[in-house]
């Protein structure tokens, strides 16, 4: 069993604003085959990466164009199940109008690669629809852009909310354990350890 990074570089559009972001796309699995978590500006990387081994899925962990772009192609390529929480709807059909994912993520719900659970979390506040995937055998998270190296993710922009998030990573993330590694939608990994202690400050700041 191997999680595997690629960072792959592009655009993140919204709210009429535009942004150069590297993205992490997370490839979880083993020889035979693998799920992607986050289908990043780049189909053909993705693709590369994925090899011959069969792509049991692509996992959105929420439906922000910088997450998804390189999703349907993806799929096309693969023929893999793009899936998505569907209280991010509104933002995926600003990406994608006239094409739905194929399967809803719902919290609780367990994605199986090469024999290991994925169990979904659903972790609103970034936005409506975002989600953690908790890998209890390997002692990590994917969180996507609900928790960083630092704090939790930005809240500024539109179907986002504060005090959501901030209840997400609390009642969600925080409760996992500490050893437990963060691998998160941009930037270093981090540990629910290291971020925990944090929390108030976090929240007066963001106040």
């Amino acid at each position: 069993m191997s999680v595997e990074r690629i960072v792959t570089s592009g655009q993140f559009t919204l709210d009429g604003g535009v942004w150069d972001v590297d993205n992490n796309v997370w490839l979880v699995g083993d020889d035979r085959e693998v799920v992607v978590i986050d289908a990043a500006h780049d189909a053909a990387a993705i693709a590369a990466a994925v090899g011959d081994r069969e792509l049991k899925a692509i996992v959105c962990t929420h439906a922000h164009n910088d997450h998804i772009n390189a999703a349907a192609d993806l799929a096309d390529r693969s023929g893999a199940p793009i899936l998505l929480h569907p209280a991010d709807a509104p933002l995926w059909e600003m990406v994608y109008p006239d094409r739905r994912p194929d399967r809803d993520l719902a919290d609780g719900d367990e994605i199986t690669v090469a024999g290991l659970a994925l169990r979904v979390l659903h972790t609103p506040g970034h936005a409506p629809g975002a989600v953690c995937l908790h890998a209890p055998d390997l002692a990590t998270v994917f969180t996507g852009d609900t928790l960083f190296k630092g704090g939790p993710g930005a809240t500024g922009r539109s179907f986002s909310d504060f005090g959501t998030i901030i209840t997400s990573i609390r009642e969600r993330l925080l409760t996992l354990p500490g050893e437990t590694v963060v691998r998160t939608g941009h930037g270093e990994d981090t540990s629910i350890g290291a971020e925990a202690p944090h929390l108030e400050e976090w929240i007066a700041r963001g106040r």
